[in-house]
């Protein structure tokens, strides 16, 4: 096998691993079981589904909104000096989920998952201003230890998965291992906040 049919294959599947997990899919499927952590049945679904609203789709809307005006060339957003407005977005539609959870008495499992990844959304925004910083090795890391604080630590088995979205994004040169590890130990931080709230 020829060295490019190699790196060709390594690029093929490391876009198909930065696509699968990228961030608003983690949350759709971290913040749903978080909710359902949260609520103890069924209803804890929707509450995990606004959460993955606010802080996962929606921003994603707002990149491909922007991608279609031509701010940006794809979802990744590789010049580190054009993510400002993505973090504001993030924040904002965080803060707003908190709030309807708070005015509709969400479970405080949700609700402390939330203002961990607000959290968590602020130190990414602090951190890209001098050094550009793995978001998606964060949000998966984040996701990881946030289930395995509210289902079980055998959840840190997921972490195969961080792993392997850092490889990725180093693989696709969006990233270097740093970065990724950055992001990775800054998402699993987010347990911290979980623990304080």
């Amino acid at each position: 096998m020829s060295t490019t049919t190699t790196t060709a294959g390594t690029t093929t599947l490391a876009r198909t691993v930065t696509d699968v997990l990228q961030p608003r899919n983690a949350l759709l499927a971290g913040m749903l079981g978080i909710g359902l952590a949260a609520a103890g049945d069924w209803t804890g679904l929707l509450w995990g589904f606004l959460g993955a609203l606010c802080a996962g789709l929606i921003p994603a809307g707002y990149i491909e909104w922007e991608r279609g005006r031509g701010t940006w060339g794809d979802r990744h957003v590789v010049d580190r000096t054009k993510r400002a407005p993505i973090f504001f977005v993030i924040l904002g539609s965080i803060g707003a989920g908190s709030v309807v959870m708070v005015l509709e008495n969400a479970p405080g499992g949700i609700l402390v998952a939330m203002l961990a990844l607000w959290v968590m959304t602020i130190g990414l925004l602090a951190v890209n201003t001098v050094w550009k910083i793995s978001v998606d090795s964060a949000v998966a890391s984040a996701v990881v230890a946030l289930l395995a604080v509210v289902h079980s630590p055998w959840w840190l088995a997921a972490y195969a998965l961080t792993v392997a979205v850092c490889w990725s994004r180093v693989a696709l040169g969006y990233h270097t291992v740093a970065q990724t590890v950055a992001g990775a130990a800054l998402g699993a931080a987010t347990t911290v906040a979980y623990a304080f709230g």
